[in-house]
């Protein structure tokens, strides 16, 4: 699901050639903030002016997506609460551990590939759905991706629940999703797809075409 190739062609994971100080730095940095469950703005401006130090000669495409989400976050001079669940959900990306490979050098970062996505993946309607966002977007900030369910007659909505139609999965992620936050939200639709509502789980790859 590394719907535009971000992961197979990143220098930051690949470990064989990633530069494993500037790395395990980021992931570490990445725990960090993470572990109370949120980022504020000073955690944001913080990171952004880290990369610009630490990250920007790397030229790699999923820290140069990091790094184009939080100037994208912070032109306005404000972190909304929708952008910090966004950025948060990116940097689990960047945090998740292994059980069996505790040390963040050890760590070989993927696109999900075991998600409980329905199949055959249905038919996408729009007029009065709701649509529910998890993970990371590969398309763009999760607020851009909304606006292209709403231009359509779509709703959203900022948690799973009976009333949901569609949870979409965003494509760049962790294989170890089920640890973390917006596994959540995956683990809530299954719950609730078993129990016979008609929630629908389906990858960002899917609905993009749906789209364009």
């Amino acid at each position: 699901m590394d719907l535009h190739g971000e992961f197979e062609a990143s220098r930051f994971f690949n470990q064989a050639r990633m530069d494993r100080r500037a790395a395990d730095a980021l992931v570490g940095l990445a725990a960090g903030m993470i572990a109370d469950g949120t980022i504020n703005q000073a955690e944001a401006e913080f990171l952004k002016n880290w990369l610009e130090s630490n990250l920007a000669y790397l030229h790699d495409p999923v820290i140069n997506l990091l790094y184009s989400r939080l100037s994208c976050m912070l032109q306005d001079g404000i972190l909304d609460a929708d952008e910090s669940a966004d950025l948060l959900s990116m940097l689990h990306g960047f945090a998740g551990l292994s059980p069996t490979k505790p040390n963040a050098s050890d760590q070989a970062f993927t696109a999900p590939n075991d998600l409980p996505l329905c199949s055959p993946a249905p038919e996408l309607l729009w007029d009065g759905r709701m649509f529910v966002f998890t993970g990371t977007m590969a398309y763009g900030p999760r607020k851009a991706c909304q606006q292209l369910v709403e231009e359509r007659g779509g709703r959203i909505g900022g948690s799973v629940n009976k009333k949901t139609h569609y949870l979409i999965v965003g494509s760049i992620g962790n294989d170890q999703w089920r640890h973390s936050s917006y596994g959540l939200k995956i683990m809530k639709a299954v719950e609730l797809r078993e129990a016979g509502c008609p929630v629908h789980i389906i990858g960002e790859d899917h609905w993009q075409r749906a789209i364009f």
